[in-house]
């Protein structure tokens, strides 16, 4: 392990911005790019998003852009207030030191940026990251030798168990049938018919491309329609239009489609471009087995949740919280479809979290206010130590994300010269050597790597 005490007296030119001698115009060339990357990154996922959760013409004039553009300065922050801390730290402490040019640069970098972020996004990217940074740390255990969803579903099940983006998102997996009785009243009077209403498609308009697919769906919503005239329902059940059967097999049609389409979304922006070249790009595109494997995991999640609630009704002639706990437990088993560390970690976090404030609630626990701005700072910055000093440690794709958002220059860093902290910080970047002018240089190419 790399003692912190450690220092070299190399300039920020040597190690980080070694494509340009200029610590302002290096700043705000990572600016630049990290504005064009957010931007992009942003600006279909909010519209998609609307499109899926079928927001009003007032959204798209008043709301869509500044959500947006706010966004968008959020994560542009996050880059370029990072390299600029990074020279700044150098500045006022003359060398560098193993944490400075990581964790020390992204915490304040970090900080500052999520004020930027809407309140209502803050939690959620908090969530994330203290993900990441868990899983960086644990990876970084290994390196040196040292060294559960179905609970989930019970504080759903429960008054006031979950609340916010996690309450909404397993309403819209699982559907509101799930939700107790006690969760209608609260949603408001409506009457025994509105209720039984079958979930509306969150499917966007115009996604059949040909008469075809839309002849194939109308069949199938007819087939669907005939099984749901006959079977049998629990007097428990909520699905008061459908039979039990019916109901889980609709909701993993429903989710199937979901996923499916939101592979394929994301791979639009990737293959856009490519598809006016090579038509054949549009029929990869849709018929790719990662977009079939995403709405096997969440179609198979919601039946199989779905079935088991409704069987277990069946069997014990009572609606129970406890349901849940197996139900989750059973659907877990639907990630052998679509093996995700993000998913899984995600839900651990946010189960931790729940706990938590649950605690909080019981007086178990203390309160902290703007907790969620410190973790999400400390756990960037523990991710961008890793990025800097250890990147064989940091998760793949979240290393291809800072690539993107920086135009490639993160990898253009000098870290030949990390090595003497005893991270192997090159050992992802063995071939590759910064072309330096000598003239900006405080230690000599030629001279060895001093370490006080």
């Amino acid at each position: 392990m790399a003692a912190f005490s450690k220092s070299i007296p190399h300039s920020c030119y040597e190690i980080g911005h070694t494509w340009s001698p200029s610590c302002i115009l290096s700043t705000l060339q990572v600016t630049a790019g990290a504005l064009e990357a957010s931007f992009k990154i942003y600006a279909p996922l909010y519209l998609i998003a609307a499109l899926l959760r079928r927001r009003k013409k007032d959204y798209y004039k008043k709301r869509l852009i500044p959500e947006i553009l706010q966004s968008t300065s959020f994560l542009t922050a996050n880059g370029g207030l990072y390299i600029a801390f990074f020279c700044i730290l150098r500045r006022l402490l003359g060398r560098f030191y193993s944490w400075s040019a990581g964790f020390g640069a992204a915490l304040p970098a970090s900080y500052i940026a999520i004020l930027i972020e809407r309140k209502s996004r803050r939690g959620l990217l908090t969530i994330y990251m203290a993900n990441l940074a868990t899983e960086t740390i644990f990876r970084m255990a290994v390196t040196r030798a040292i060294i559960c969803r179905c609970t989930f579903f019970f504080f759903f099940r429960c008054k006031d168990g979950l609340e916010g983006f996690a309450f909404s998102a397993l309403k819209f997996i699982v559907g509101k049938e799930e939700i107790p009785t006690h969760s209608y009243q609260e949603l408001g009077s409506t009457s025994c018919s509105e209720r039984a209403a079958p979930p509306a498609s969150h499917t966007p308009e115009g996604v059949c491309a040909s008469s075809r697919g839309r002849a194939i769906a109308a069949l199938t919503r007819r087939l669907l329609d005939s099984l749901c005239k006959h079977g049998p329902r629990h007097r428990c059940c909520k699905h008061h239009q459908d039979n039990c059967i019916s109901y889980c097999v609709k909701g993993f049609i429903r989710m199937f489609s979901v996923g499916y389409l939101i592979q394929c979304c994301l791979k639009v922006p990737s293959t856009f471009r490519q598809v006016f070249t090579k038509p054949s790009r549009l029929l990869s595109l849709l018929y790719n087995k990662e977009n079939f494997q995403l709405g096997a995991f969440l179609g198979s999640f919601v039946s199989i949740y779905k079935g088991t609630s409704c069987l277990l009704r069946w069997v014990r002639n009572i609606d129970d919280e406890l349901h849940a706990l197996i139900a989750g437990f059973l659907a877990g088993t639907s990630m052998f479809f679509y093996k995700s560390t993000t998913i899984s970690m995600y839900l651990f976090s946010k189960l931790v979290e729940t706990m938590y404030f649950k605690g909080i609630e019981a007086g178990h626990f203390p309160y902290f206010p703007e907790a969620d701005t410190v973790i999400y700072a400390i756990s960037t910055a523990i991710c961008f130590q890793a990025a800097v000093m250890e990147v064989q440690n940091l998760r793949p794709s979240y290393w291809k994300f800072l690539l993107r958002l920086t135009k490639g220059r993160f990898a253009l860093m000098n870290r030949k010269v990390l090595d003497v902290f005893g991270t192997e910080a090159s050992r992802k970047f063995r071939d590759f050597t910064p072309k330096l002018d000598p003239k900006y240089m405080l230690v000599p190419p030629d001279a060895g790597m001093p370490l006080s």
